[in-house]
């Protein structure tokens, strides 16, 4: 349904999140009032920079029926939450709004402003749209060599959002077969920049121990650690962390 369908219960709006990325859209853009439920995984504070807010409402799994008794006058999912909860909200005759996955920095525009109208203020995302637009028009003009690299070498397509926000911040990201970057890759032709994201850094796993090896700790003639939470939804989180990442010396 068209956010702009909602608009007339404005008033009343009661709304439910059922994933992470949505969470940050509504974190981010309604009023206390307006919020009965977040996922559980935004109240993570290993997930989620918006933890502190997010705990502040009742959790859930992610399901529809964890929300049904907290009566919800919108759901909001991403990726549609699958047939079942499509099939159980129109029997419920709950309102739902399904993001689409932002794959660029328009699409985070656009989710923006479908859920500030969806609470009936298209103008509350205006602060954000603006705030991404000031990054473009500031845009360094050059880019630099850089590699984004997560957990067992996880990296970014050269034409991904991930790679769009990067290159708001003065890098250029580097294309690598399968989307990887190996040890060899690190040793023998580092980039000018290493953006280490350390997403769940504290925890012991194969990816954590990827990125403390010697040849990553010494690749690159400039390594900056991003905060790795904002990458999973590439959302308007991002924003802030562009901005930090600029500031960093180089």
């Amino acid at each position: 349904m068209p956010a702009s369908a909602f608009l007339a219960a404005s008033a009343a709006a009661r709304v439910a999140s059922l994933n992470l990325c949505t969470d940050e859209y509504l974190l981010l853009l309604a009023q206390p009032g307006e919020v009965v439920s977040v996922s559980y995984l935004s109240q993570d504070p290993l997930e989620s920079p918006l933890w502190r807010k997010a705990r502040s409402h009742k959790g859930n799994r992610g399901s529809i029926e964890d929300v049904i008794g907290l009566k919800p006058t919108l759901v909001l999912t991403m990726g549609g939450g699958g047939r079942s909860t499509s099939l159980l909200a129109r029997r419920l005759n709950l309102q739902t709004l399904d993001l689409a996955y932002a794959t660029s920095l328009k699409d985070v525009e656009k989710n923006l402003r479908t859920v500030a109208a969806a609470l009936g203020n298209v103008r509350r995302a205006e602060a954000w749209v603006a705030q991404i637009d000031a990054l473009r028009r500031s845009s360094p003009h050059r880019a630099s060599d850089a590699i984004w690299v997560s957990g067992s070498g996880e990296s970014l397509a050269p034409g991904s959002i991930g790679a769009e926000w990067l290159r708001l911040a003065g890098m250029r990201q580097r294309s690598l077969p399968g989307g990887r970057v190996t040890l060899e890759t690190l040793l023998t032709n580092p980039p000018s920049i290493l953006v280490r994201s350390d997403y769940r850094s504290g925890q012991m796993s194969g990816g954590t121990r990827w990125l403390k090896h010697p040849i990553v700790r010494r690749a690159g003639a400039i390594q900056l650690v991003t905060d790795g939470r904002p990458w999973t939804c590439m959302g308007p989180l991002m924003v802030p962390e562009i901005e930090r990442l600029r500031r960093m010396p180089r």
